[in-house]
């Protein structure tokens, strides 16, 4: 090679995205604004803050971090129910019950129920005071579950003060005084010890927000947005969206979702107006939810003022064989690491293609491994891509992935793997973090070496497989969807009917928007745990029983019966899916 051309190739960088996907559904209870599960404020405690934390630490790496809105909602929710006093989540007014003595069996046994949920090889095993619990809870247990209503208040103190300890972010663990305190002391917690931990947490979830807000002021990442309740848009538009990558999926009875169209602007208005209250601007850019796309929704985001927009790497793959009449695509390197120009028949706007080997290695390979060694391949992989690039092109790899779930797998909730993988590419010489709307503004400099490619074909699908067979296809799956149609056609009626005050329109609307989220079909499977799939087919059926209650209307007998039930033991917990379906 001569010397010209060495040092050329020498001066190019790969331009990494990564994209940290911030996630909750909706568990409130709507009738009586009441948690029914606690993710939402133990993730927080866990993992938005040491997300934050990472990043902090390493001010020179950059990154994207995805809020949904429903998520932030929940989070100011959980700080006002701090300030007032007035706690709506079972666990947390538990917490600081100061007579646990006197609670009831049902109490009892909701705790004993919830405080083991966790990564038992990960958040239980290492702490021995713990552990103990745990032990006596199945001695008990193994001569009648209703034993375990002797366990005295001090049990309950110890076993609720320990769950939310070890829901605690490695960040705060190494930082607080008091957390050291409370784990160092091990058992018999006082009232008081768990009052100075119930204050704790309400601080932590106070400060996120800011702390997010504070780093994208100073440019060291991107705050994007989700569809404001995490629906899939493409299906809420038209389920036949579902058989443009499946020719063949069965689709629900209901010919298509009511009035889709415009539930979908009405959840991309209220994600733009929800991210300027949160960060001070409407966002440049969205994730999908679950990086569902279609021709039709990209002209939505574009229109909602979207720059950018980001899928799987199979939506790409599906929509240049089509393009190229279904000839061999190249390798990935000649395709994937760009982003690419839709015309969608409005605005144009970019789409970005996941990486799904690199993506899938943090969430679900990375946990098996020493932290530094994890790094190291992870930095050896963009090594390889950026060396076999095209000549005088900087590729683009995307790196995709929910910014919670995977964490609760790794040693000390992927401290180490984090701390060295912002350490090597904050300092790598020819590795550069930036972000989509920084990538979509080099693409105007006439000195970037970053390129785009127009994308003719725009098969819908989503990151998983790059089909929708997570949401739809199924026989529960599909039912899920007919309940939801026949409620939606019951709230276009009432709506019209008069019959409702603008108050009453504004909590039915609230509610409808909360059963269109991605999140009950998509436990809905025998392959999913049965605990989590009750858990969510229970609150799916009791949303769409409250939505026609706030109508005015009894709900239907039908959402006294069961739509799914799980038996299986998916990677993760279930919280997770592989991209590619092994």
């Amino acid at each position: 090679m001569p010397q010209s051309d060495a040092l050329q190739a020498a001066s190019r960088k790969l331009q990494l995205i990564l994209c940290w996907h911030m996630h909750q559904p909706d568990y409130r209870e709507y009738q009586r604004g009441e948690y029914v599960l606690p993710w939402t404020y133990l993730h927080a405690m866990k993992d938005y803050t040491d997300m934050a934390f990472h990043l902090e630490q390493h001010p020179q790496a950059r990154a994207v971090v995805n809020f949904v809105p429903i998520l932030l909602e929940q989070l100011h929710d959980y700080e006002q129910q701090f300030r007032s006093g007035e706690i709506r989540d079972a666990l947390l007014k538990m917490l600081k019950h100061e007579r646990l003595d006197e609670l009831g069996d049902e109490q009892r046994l909701h705790i004993l129920d919830s405080c083991f949920k966790s990564d038992h090889a990960k958040m239980l095993k290492p702490y021995r005071a713990y552990q103990h619990l745990f032990d006596l809870l199945k001695v008990l247990e193994g001569h009648g579950r209703e034993n375990v209503t002797y366990l005295s208040g001090q049990y309950l103190a110890d076993l609720l003060v320990w769950y939310h300890l070890v829901w605690m972010g490695e960040s705060l663990r190494r930082s607080s005084e008091l957390v050291a305190r409370l784990m160092t002391k091990g058992s018999q917690f006082t009232y008081a010890e768990r009052m100075e931990l119930f204050g704790l947490i309400g601080a932590v979830i106070a400060d996120i927000v800011p702390r997010y807000r504070k780093l994208a002021e100073r440019g060291q990442i991107e705050i994007s947005s989700t569809p404001y309740n995490h629906p899939i848009m493409p299906l809420l538009i038209d389920f036949t969206a579902a058989r443009e990558s499946e020719p063949n999926a069965p689709l629900p009875q209901a010919v298509q979702y009511p009035g889709g169209l415009s539930r979908v602007h009405a959840h991309l208005a209220n994600a733009m107006e929800g991210h300027r209250q949160n960060f001070g601007a409407p966002p440049h850019g969205m994730w999908p939810s679950e990086g569902g796309v279609s021709r039709a929704t990209l002209k939505l985001l574009a229109e909602h003022g979207c720059e950018w927009t980001a899928t799987g790497q199979a939506v790409l793959a599906n929509s240049l064989l089509r393009e190229m009449n279904d000839h061999p695509l190249p390798g990935s390197s000649g395709y994937l690491y760009k982003p690419y120009q839709v015309d969608t028949g409005g605005a144009p706007i970019y789409c970005f293609f996941r990486d799904d080997g690199l993506s899938d290695k943090v969430g679900f390979e990375y946990a098996k491994w020493k932290g530094d060694d994890a790094a190291a391949d992870f930095v050896h992989h963009l090594e390889e891509i950026l060396r076999h690039a095209p000549d005088e092109e900087e590729p683009v790899v995307t790196v995709i992935l929910d910014g919670e779930n995977a964490w609760e797998y790794y040693p000390y909730n992927a401290y180490y793997f984090l701390s060295e993988l912002y350490a090597k590419l904050e300092n790598h010489p020819d590795i550069r973090t930036t972000t989509f709307h920084e990538c979509v503004q080099s693409l105007n400099d006439p000195k970037s070496k970053v390129t785009a490619s127009k994308l003719h074909q725009m098969v819908a699908g989503s990151w998983v497989y790059g089909t929708f067979s997570t949401w739809i296809g199924s026989p529960d799956k599909n039912r899920g969807w007919d309940l939801l149609c026949d409620a939606k056609r019951s709230y276009d009626i009432v709506m019209a009917s008069g019959r409702l005050t603008d108050e009453e329109k504004r909590l039915a609307t609230l509610q409808l928007a909360d059963c269109e989220g991605s999140d009950w079909f998509w436990w809905f499977g025998d392959y999913n745990s049965a605990l989590s799939v009750a858990s969510f087919d229970n609150l799916f059926r009791r949303n769409l029983s409250n939505l026609y209650r706030l109508l005015k209307l009894p709900p239907p007998l039908e959402l006294q019966h069961v739509i799914s039930v799980g038996s299986g033991d998916p990677a993760m917990g279930g919280t997770m899916r592989r991209s590619d379906g092994m």
